[in-house]
């Protein structure tokens, strides 16, 4: 009766799949304050620096606006040059006694209302220089634009996103990956990532993020992976296939021919090394290959396998074993 015996190993397969190249972080720009866009400098495609200005809302009104604040500066300055002048009169004339102290405390609060209105004034002042500076939209950070949603002459409202850019400091390389090869938590997963049109063109990749919840049109589950030092070829948007290595440990390969079913259950034979009886014993398959069938749980390291005159057993009969050997590793499939 052949036998072999069982060994752990791990099974690593080769999963290939295609993607594209998107950017690490994605920045979504928008305007400050509403109004009529006037120009857009960029487009899709476009390099843009940290500082650059992107579009521009007319700024007649802020312009306008600023102008009357800062007429609105001058004339408090005045008021309240006028209230100095006048309350350093009284001080003196108070000192001597020519005054009386109603017209000192009034000439008083006088100064204090006017030094309250010019730094009211100069707020206002500033506040209309920071609207007029938030007609211009300008990049905090070097980038790549990937989307605009704006023309010249719409109205645009405050917050609303008209430039989307790719950050430069990172790519990730994205995949739709079917939910049975990412049943196994435990597995380990490394990537390698290449042009789909330039294979030679490649670079090492570990998974970053893996969606929890599945594409409602492919049912697959989005997997991102950062790159390693991924070459300048490796443009955003540029398709690329994967080659997913997932490994899956504390397996066990037996040949095919060691397998029977108990009802509708794969099971192997197992033999009992100190009775030399066998039984049979359920397995939970994880893959079928051509000459083996690799098995998740049911076994452990250093039980029988009966691999070969599996139909004529019956539990509890008596074999003879022929000199043990042990089982297949797990390999690259």
């Amino acid at each position: 009766m052949g036998v072999i015996r069982a060994e752990a190993g791990a099974v690593a397969s080769d999963v290939r799949l295609s993607g594209e190249i998107q950017a690490e972080k994605s920045v979504g720009l928008a305007f400050r304050i509403n109004g009529r866009v006037s120009e857009r400098n960029v487009n899709v495609g476009d390099r843009i620096s940290a500082g650059q200005v992107v579009a521009r809302l007319d700024p007649t009104l802020e312009r306008n606006e600023l102008t009357a604040a800062q007429a609105s500066l001058n004339a408090a300055r005045g008021e309240l040059d006028t209230a100095r002048n006048t309350f350093t009169r009284q001080e003196r004339l108070m000192a001597q006694g020519f005054t009386t102290r109603p017209r000192f405390d009034q000439a008083l609060r006088a100064r204090e209302t006017a030094q309250a209105a010019v730094e009211n004034a100069e707020a206002r002042v500033e506040l209309a220089r920071d609207r007029l500076a938030f007609t211009e939209l300008r990049a905090g950070v070097p980038g790549v634009v990937t989307a605009r949603s704006i023309e010249p002459g719409e109205v645009v409202q405050p917050g609303q996103v008209v430039i989307t850019m790719a950050r430069e400091e990172g790519r990730d390389a994205v995949f739709q990956v079917p939910a049975r090869l990412l049943e196994d938590h435990a597995g380990t997963y490394r990537v390698r990532v290449a042009l789909a049109d330039n294979p030679a063109v490649s670079a090492i990749g570990t998974v970053r993020e893996v969606a929890i919840q599945a594409d409602p049109a492919t049912r697959a589950f989005p997997v991102k992976v950062s790159l390693t030092d991924p070459p300048e070829a490796m443009r955003l948007g540029a398709t690329v296939t994967g080659v997913l290595e997932i490994s899956t440990p504390s397996i066990i390969a037996i040949p095919a021919s060691a397998l029977t079913q108990q009802g509708a259950t794969p099971a192997v034979w197992v033999v009992d090394p100190a009775t030399s009886t066998v039984s049979l014993r359920p397995v939970d398959v994880l893959r079928f290959d051509p000459d083996k069938v690799i098995v998740a749980h049911g076994l452990e390291p250093g039980d029988i396998v009966v691999s070969a005159g599996v139909q004529a057993l019956h539990p509890g009969q008596r074999v003879r074993q022929l000199p043990a050997r042990s089982a297949a590793r797990g390999g690259p499939a």
